[in-house]
């Protein structure tokens, strides 16, 4: 089925409406420039469901790519024929087009590949061919240069022959991933103390493939690298065996014996050891899909939170030995005031923090308090709460998420926006900003550090960015931004632009004054029609 055809049928659309998105991803079109003006050549389909065909199409592209690639080392070799051309065809995953593959791979020196130096092959052929004596035929072998020294040698060369093609069979292969997704089971013991105790349930842990919960096989995962963890993946070998047994005895006799025996072989040394990596796999990308899923989930909201615009807004990064570190911003977030107060213990400098903090507010006219919900969090907002009984004017406050702010502070960014501060205060105006334009400040912290999901540091990293920056190009596209006012940090996620385009459009608003108009942005460098359009 070409690809064109298949995204349609996956995903249930007009031919016309297929074709025009794919057109559209071929052109560089951004996911939120399709959902959101083109929506007359897709049928109206939301952002969600363009993503999903945008990493569909990709993967169906990378599939003809490699079926391409497999096809051409195969008729390099002079091997191929009709039957493994229809078996490329029929791939429906890369795991299927490596098992049809693998037996034409550049392998490493092998017990087949050394048997058939030997020249033991036609003998692995008449055993297969189940027609006759294998030991009066090994007789013809012989070849003690060789080192196949009676006839018990031979058919020994041509047993580990006959196991490597029996494990190089990827229809059986199919078959037995298929037996371990459905009915293997996960087997986990504790190898190592566990202190802490994180992985104490699963010190003797057994759970069904098709059952075990995602989150579980993340776990188990972690527990594995860390050292804590030994995990197996079991399914009945004598049940395997038989499989991989039956798929080449027509008869009974010596052939068939010896078959058997390659079978057992080629499933406990070649066979189980690959299938039970590549199920791992299988089970470990999946849990990774739905925990990078839940990010997704998670963040859009944060990153949506209502801006509480037009406010002087003090920042307070709470903290007990070192203080709570205080930040006063105007309405556009430029830094108007810096301060360090010790309102909780140990030091319970109450009235010395309340009167640093009066004349702040008193001095910039502040509106609002961010308090930080880290650490003495708590012991702060009492603290607040109290001094605002204490002073004539309309002050409110609100505890703002300050996941990510330590991260940032210390980023290359910050350092290049507030050279002249330290990064415990960088924290504090931060949390300020959040309060007024929480996308426009958490849009500078790596989506993975705003803590909105788990096992971040086990998932692929590639593929976790770009999930989280399609996120973050949604929401900025969804509510725009201010060409006159935003940063290179929120410019670089509208649709059509990038770093560098995001740093000239700044660099010529800075040298040029405010825009005007959007035609103003056909003079940016670098900013061509089509990032324009």
């Amino acid at each position: 089925m070409e690809i064109l055809e298949q995204l349609t049928t996956e995903f249930n659309l007009r031919p016309d409406h297929a074709k025009n998105i794919v057109d559209l991803l071929d052109e560089g079109n951004t996911i939120p420039f399709i959902a959101r003006y083109r929506k007359e050549m897709t049928g109206a389909i939301d952002d969600q469901v363009l993503r999903k065909f945008s990493d569909r199409y990709e993967y169906l592209l990378n599939l003809k790519k490699r079926k391409e690639e497999v096809a051409k080392v195969i008729t390099e070799q002079e091997k191929m024929t009709d039957e493994i051309q229809a078996a490329i065809e029929a791939c429906a995953t890369l795991t299927e087009i490596e098992d049809v593959y693998r037996p034409f791979k550049q392998k490493k020196k092998t017990r087949a590949s050394v048997a058939i130096e030997k020249g033991l092959k036609p003998l692995a052929e008449f055993i297969l061919a189940q027609d006759g004596d294998p030991y009066a035929e090994a007789e013809k072998y012989i070849n003690h240069e060789q080192g196949v020294n009676d006839a018990a040698a031979a058919v020994a060369g041509a047993r580990d022959i006959i196991a490597e093609i029996i494990s190089d069979n990827a229809e059986l292969r199919k078959k037995l991933r298929a037996l371990f997704e459905n009915h293997g089971e996960i087997q986990v013991k504790m190898i190592a103390d566990d202190e802490k105790g994180t992985y104490a349930m699963y010190a003797d842990y057994a759970e069904l493939v098709p059952e075990i919960k995602n989150h579980r096989v993340l776990a188990i995962n972690r527990g594995e690298k860390e050292g804590h963890l030994k995990v197996k993946l079991y399914f009945n070998p004598d049940m395997a065996k038989r499989v991989c047994a039956a798929k080449y005895i027509h008869s009974k006799g010596a052939c068939a014996d010896i078959i058997t025996e390659a079978a057992d072989d080629g499933y406990d040394r070649l066979i189980e050891p690959s299938i039970e990596r590549e199920v791992r796999a299988i089970l470990t990308d999946r849990a990774s899909e739905q925990a990078i899923k839940m990010f997704e989930v998670n963040l859009r909201p944060l990153l949506l939170q209502p801006p509480v615009k037009g406010k002087v807004t003090m920042g307070l990064d709470p903290g007990y030995r070192t203080g709570c570190k205080v930040a006063v911003v105007d309405a556009t977030g430029k830094v108007l005031a810096t301060s360090v107060i010790y309102p909780v213990p140990p030091h319970n400098k109450i009235e010395e923090s309340k009167k640093i903090v009066k004349d702040l507010i008193a001095k910039c006219g502040v509106n609002v308090i961010a308090i930080g919900n880290g650490t003495a969090s708590k012991e702060t907002e009492i603290f607040v709460a109290e001094l605002l009984k204490e002073i004539d004017a309309d002050v409110s406050y609100a505890v703002v998420n300050e996941a990510g702010a330590s991260v940032y502070s210390a980023s290359p960014l910050a350092v290049e926006e507030f050279p002249d501060y330290d990064l415990t205060l960088r924290s504090a105006i931060s949390i300020a900003r959040r309060l007024q334009d929480p996308l426009a400040e958490l849009i500078k912290i790596d989506p993975k550090s705003i803590g909105v999901g788990q096992y971040q540091h086990d998932m692929d990293k590639k593929r976790l960015d770009s999930v989280l920056g399609g996120v973050l190009e949604d929401c900025v596209n969804s509510v725009g931004v201010d060409l006159n006012t935003a940063s290179v940090s929120l410019l670089r996620f509208v649709a059509g632009l990038n770093s560098g385009i995001a740093k000239n459009i700044v660099a010529y608003r800075e040298e040029n004054g405010a825009f005007s108009e959007r035609k103003q942005l056909l003079k940016v460098s670098k900013l061509g029609a089509k990032a324009y359009e």
